[in-house]
């Protein structure tokens, strides 16, 4: 007897299976959002962008500390009890389940201040500075009351690798161009585009970037082409049987540089990259200069073996 499948699962088990599924997760949330007057994609985007890092960041760490302990090697977390989502965000975390605690009181007084100092700890990690600079402009939630802000943690803890499918969608990426084309029909900044994956693919394909050159897109906008041109280039280095330590160490820290001026988008990018496991992205926006960064007109004589995405 077969058993009957969730509608909104496609064959291969996942929730979000399509850009439009993932977008309707995200509507919903939205739809929270202007309830508590939080109205206006401008005040979607810095608000979700902090809350689904949280959430995919400690997805991601807690597959990385398995995969450690599988290999018997050391592994330190970025964000340690008991500020990670599970220990305070996730339904059914002990925190959530005390009546006595509030998660809005810890996250205003206790977890904003702790991610954002943590780039000034001794001997702090290029990851933990990543999320120090993606939480450096949130001062408090913008959402208007606790119950309204526990009901969109329990929205974005759906999302997650085990409800969305990566070969069609971008979770960053996507959050902030569904909402983009929300702005664009008001007549407000929706001229600015967002390259879909596929091309994205198609491009890198063409371009064919090498381990030992750089990669620098000077609008980089969520990051969506370094991204990609790291998966890209890992994963030709594993077929090849070339990935070595040291190249992946290369990858990982020495090979993505890029610029973007919106500094709504910055954070985003950061997010983006740091979650593919970029652990430290060389990129900018206007207000954080990166003194690794040299400027566009002068990139390519400062790293001539540098591939560049316009």
């Amino acid at each position: 007897m077969t058993r009957n499948q969730n509608p909104a699962s496609n064959a291969n088990g996942k929730r979000h299976a399509t850009p439009q599924s993932l977008n309707a997760a995200i509507k919903s949330i939205c739809d929270i959002m202007r309830r508590s007057n939080c109205a206006g994609a401008m005040k979607y985007v810095p608000e979700l962008t902090w809350i689904l890092f949280l959430r995919i960041l400690d997805e991601r760490e807690t597959h990385e500390a398995d995969e450690a302990e599988a290999l018997g090697i050391t592994f330190t977390p970025t964000i340690k009890q008991p500020y990670r989502w599970r220990d305070w965000a996730a339904p059914d975390c002990a925190f959530r389940k005390d009546t006595k605690a509030s998660v809005w009181k810890f996250v205003h007084e206790d977890l904003l201040p702790h991610l954002k100092g943590l780039k000034e700890k001794r001997g702090a990690t290029p990851r933990q500075k990543i999320v120090s600079e993606v939480m450096s402009g949130v001062e408090r939630s913008r959402v208007d009351s606790e119950k309204n802000f526990l009901d969109v943690l329990d929205k974005v803890h759906e999302i997650s690798s085990e409800t969305v499918d990566p070969t069609h969608v971008f979770t960053l990426s996507q959050v902030y161009e569904g909402l983009l084309l929300k702005m664009g029909e008001k007549g407000n900044d929706g001229g600015q585009f967002f390259t879909p994956r596929e091309i994205i693919r198609v491009m890198i394909r063409v371009v064919d970037p090498q381990p030992g050159k750089t990669v620098y897109d000077p609008g980089c906008g969520t990051c969506g082409f370094l991204a990609q041109s790291y998966e890209y280039m890992r994963e030709k280095a594993e077929r090849a049987g070339t990935l070595t330590g040291p190249v992946l160490e290369t990858l990982k820290r020495r090979t993505f540089y890029g610029r973007e001026k919106d500094d709504t988008i910055y954070p985003i990018a950061l997010a983006n990259l740091i979650l593919h496991g970029v652990d430290e992205p060389h990129t900018c926006g206007t207000a954080t200069p990166c003194p690794a960064c040299p400027p566009m007109t002068s990139f390519s004589e400062a790293r001539p073996n540098s591939l560049i995405a316009c």
